[in-house]
This record gives structure tokens, C-alpha cells and sequence, in this order.
């Protein structure tokens, strides 16, 4: 039941992860034919609302997720993403653009708290590190193909392409992996009262890793909807190779999450977490300063490799920490603060690009991220 439970979420992560990043990565070409996304501050725009809505449909998710089975809640959200998915292709302007993605993002919303929690109650002990270092890595790898497609379908057939390529595969993959949970049962016999002070309560017990978690979101919003745009437009790169070095960013990502286990029982936990906040700030001042897309490219892959670590270890944390009863409002928070980080951080970057060009926002990130690895790294363990 487990080993189903796990590979059913690790599914659900990828074709849920994937989604989100196969529509920014049409924004690119949107721009440079100036059809629908006409300025930088329309991603940042686009980033910031998209986030936004995940960030309150979540607690919405959650006040109500306890009264249904979590394989029909993950099944609704598939069906919901894959039919937004495709309506995108329909837009005719900018505003229909963003009330589409917007509709995405909602029901891209349910698998973080949904899914994560129903990996970390079914896995204990050291079995934990593991399932969510592989429960994660799927997200990475449901994002590394969708780098590969979105941009190479984008570039040589055209900008629906890869909206329709992600529609088929969704329902048909997705299917599958329902299959394999039908008849699994998740729902809690005396489920706790979701109210505002077991949110109150559930956000103590996890402020410690609040840092960490805002440095998270941040670095994964500006990625997927800035690093397209900084290859596209500063270093030249056509679309369809920007896809293939996001992929191998997610990719190294990929790799580092599913060995994530190995390095937490080899070097602990905490030590993982430290070495990849500080790595990933290092490599964002590289990659802001960079003059050569050789440079750029390289940081980013290292990049990739610190900062994914920090992803399932801080979750680690947090499902150790809190009770099972209540992980899908600890996860919900999680994610809502990661969304938040990333929405804002998105918006904020959009105007600074516009003002500054698109390297300021990779040098307001790994301020961000000194910030961030200095608290930790004068905070006792």
C-alpha cells in the first residue's frame, strides 16, 4: 500500500509540477512576437496573480480536504489542470491569457498540501527522507520533460503545441495512477476541526523554517518565469535550447532530490539544508554577473543541485515535527508561504527587469539568499 501510495503521488507531482512550468515557458515566445505578453512586467504580472490564487485556494483546499478521499481529490485536480490547460490556446488577448492561467493555478493548487501529506503520514522514521526525496524528485522530473516538449514544440511548430502535447499526456498518465490508489482509503475517522487556531498553532511549531521556505519560493518563481527570458533575451539561445538547459537545471535537480536520502543519513539533515542554501546564493551571484551564456549556463546547473536538497529536507522537518493529524494544514502552510515568496518575488522582479534588465532579478535573489543562509547560518541547530 505504501510503495502504491508513493508512486501514485510521485505521478501526480510530475504531471502537477509540470503544468506549471510547460505555460511560462510559451511566455518567452509570447513576448518576442509581442501576441498577448507584451512587457516584462506581464510575466511578473502573470507570476504574481498565478501564485497569488494557489496561496488562497489552499487554505480553501484544506478547510475542506478531510471530508473526501485524497485519490479523488488529486484525480479532480488532474482533470481540472488538464482542461485549463488546453483553454490557454483559445486566449485572444492578454486578459484572457491571465484568467486562464489563473483558473490552472487553482487547480494546480491541491497537490502540495494533498500530496505531501498523504506521503508523510503513510512513511515514518528513516523511510521519511527517502519518500520525500523521491515524492520531490518526480515533481523535478514531471518539470524536466515539460522544459524539453514546452520549448521544443513551441519553437518549431508553435506556441499551442506543447498545450496540447501536455492536455494528452495528463489524462492518459494521470488515469493510470488513479488506477493504481482506487482503492485506497485516506480519509481520517475523527478528522481535526480546521479552524484559526489550529493554523495559529500548526504556523509556530514550523516558524523556524519560514525563512527557508520564502528563500525556496522565491528561487523557484523567479527560475521558471525569469531564467527563459534572461537565455532567450540576453544571451541569444533559442527557445528550444533555453528548454533543454532548464531541463538539465531540473534535471541535476532531479538527480540531487532522488539521492537526497543518502546525503541526509550520510552528512544529517541540517548540514544538507546549510550547504544548499549557501551553495545556491553563491551561484545566483554568479549567475547575475555573468557576460558569457557559457557562465550563465553552468551557474545555473550548480545552482539546480544546492537548492533542491534544501526542498525535501525542510519537509523532512516539517513532517517529523508535526503531528499526522494535522500535516495537510502543516503542508498547506508550507506550500502557501513557498507561493507567496514566489508571487511576490515574481512581481517584484518583473519591474526591476523593466528598470534594471533581466540579470537585476537574479542579483535581488541572491541577496535575498544571503539574507536567508546567514540566519541559518548563526542560528544554533
Amino acid at each position: 500500500m505504501k510503495r502504491k501510495i508513493l508512486v501514485a503521488a510521485s505521478v501526480f507531482h510530475a504531471l502537477n509540477d509540470s503544468a506549471t512550468v510547460t505555460i511560462p515557458m510559451i511566455f518567452p515566445l509570447l513576448y518576442t512576437q509581442k501576441y498577448l505578453v507584451t512587457k516584462y512586467s506581464h510575466i511578473g504580472l502573470l507570476s504574481y496573480l498565478g501564485l497569488f490564487v494557489t496561496f488562497l485556494s489552499q487554505f480553501i483546499i484544506v478547510n475542506k480536504a478531510y471530508r473526501f478521499e485524497y485519490r479523488h481529490i488529486l484525480l479532480f485536480s488532474l482533470l481540472g489542470i488538464s482542461f485549463t490547460v488546453i483553454t490557454v490556446t483559445l486566449a485572444s488577448s492578454f486578459w484572457f491569457l491571465l484568467i486562464f492561467y489563473l483558473l490552472m493555478r487553482f487547480f494546480a493548487s491541491f497537490y502540495h498540501p494533498i500530496g505531501v501529506s498523504w506521503v508523510s503520514v503513510t512513511h515514518e522514521g528513516k523511510k521519511l527522507d527517502s519518500a520525500m526525496g523521491i515524492q520531490s524528485g518526480s515533481g523535478n522530473l514531471g518539470v524536466f520533460i515539460a522544459f524539453i516538449f514546452a520549448g521544443f514544440l513551441a519553437q518549431n511548430i508553435s506556441w499551442k503545441a506543447p498545450l496540447f502535447f501536455y492536455t494528452v499526456m495528463c489524462l492518459i498518465i494521470g488515469t493510470a495512477a488513479f488506477l493504481l490508489v482506487k482503492d485506497i482509503k485516506s480519509k481520517i475517522d475523527s478528522p481535526p476541526d480546521v479552524n484559526m487556531s489550529l493554523w495559529k498553532d500548526t504556523l509556530i511549531q514550523i516558524k523556524k523554517f519560514i525563512p527557508g521556505f520564502l528563500f525556496g519560493g522565491a528561487c523557484w518563481g523567479i527560475t521558471v518565469f525569469f531564467v527563459p527570458s534572461l537565455l532567450n533575451h540576453k544571451f541569444g539561445i533559442s527557445l528550444s535550447t533555453t528548454g533543454i538547459i532548464l531541463a538539465g537545471w531540473i534535471g541535476t535537480g532531479t538527480v540531487i532530490t532522488y539521492l537526497y536520502g543518502y546525503f541526509s543519513k550520510k552528512f544529517g539533515r541540517w548540514r544538507v539544508c546549510l550547504g544548499g542554501f549557501t551553495g545556491a546564493t553563491i551561484c545566483l551571484y554568479v549567475l547575475g554577473v555573468a557576460k558569457t551564456s557559457h557562465l550563465a549556463v553552468v551557474s545555473l546547473f550548480f545552482f539546480g543541485t544546492f537548492l533542491f536538497l534544501t526542498y525535501p529536507a525542510f519537509k523532512s522537518f516539517v513532517g517529523e515535527l508535526v503531528p499526522a493529524r494535522n500535516q495537510a494544514v502543516a503542508f498547506s502552510l508550507v506550500a502557501n508561504i513557498q507561493m507567496l515568496a514566489a508571487s511576490l518575488a515574481g512581481l517584484f522582479s518583473g519591474f526591476l527587469a523593466d528598470r534594471f534588465g533581466i540579470s537585476a532579478s537574479f542579483i535581488f535573489l541572491a541577496v535575498f539568499g544571503t539574507i536567508v543562509s546567514g540566519i541559518y547560518l548563526f542560528k544554533r541547530r
